[in-house]
């Protein structure tokens, strides 16, 4: 796997299992999901819907390798996705991105150090028709430097070959969604019943990536 920046390979497995999380409604992450969105649209008396049209936050948080924790292993929490969370984005005028309908903003936490606190490691749009992530990693926060990298997902090995720029024309809001290929479909358990979500070791021993 190449390192890509500041990104070791653990840092590059987690992106990968977060990302399996994220395409799959049944995760934890997934449900996470749409209990927020009905409580919030419930909330406001507004109709309820399908959560993938309004804009979410999702955070991804990278511990460092050798984090304990009490109640659960880090692999066991990598596995269910416990280090991500979801909340729908009520105003998204005050994101950074102008993200078209059918993208998600996501924030990447990093811990340098063993019970040490989380700073900000990346920034970027999850499109989850295309079961991608693309983020902007910081390489010095103080002058706003990044490289821009996109994580694929692990499961999905043939990406169409103009997916790439079937992504910019999406993010540049030049297609709509609905344009994009439903590569999603493959690893939603919700819309396919043979896929079985793998465990942390499992990314991690095959460690390959996908980052471009």
């Amino acid at each position: 796997m190449p390192i890509v920046g500041l990104l070791s390979k653990f840092d590059q497995c987690v992106l990968n299992m977060a990302l399996i999380h994220l395409c799959n409604t049944e995760s934890h992450v997934g449900q996470e999901m749409r209990r927020q969105y009905n409580a919030w649209k419930q909330d406001g008396d507004d109709p309820v819907h399908n959560p993938w049209l309004d804009i979410h936050q999702f955070t991804i948080y990278i511990p460092h390798p050798d984090q304990d924790y009490e109640d659960i292993t880090l692999t066991d929490g990598l596995t269910l996705g416990y280090n991500v969370e979801v909340e729908p984005v009520k105003d998204p005028s005050g994101l950074i991105y102008d993200i078209p309908q059918g993208g998600h903003f996501v924030a990447v936490m990093k811990q340098k150090q063993m019970d040490g606190e989380f700073a900000i490691a990346a920034t970027g749009i999850f499109v989850r028709s295309l079961a991608v992530l693309g983020l902007d990693v910081v390489v010095d926060l103080t002058l706003g430097e990044t490289q821009p990298i996109v994580v694929r997902h692990p499961i999905i090995r043939d990406y169409p070959q103009d997916w790439e720029a079937k992504l910019r024309s999406f993010l540049q809001k030049e297609i709509s969604d609905e344009a994009l290929p439903r590569l999603v479909g493959y690893v939603d358990r919700s819309l396919n019943r043979d896929y079985r979500s793998p465990r942390w070791s499992e990314v991690y021993q095959a460690g390959d990536g996908f980052l471009l």
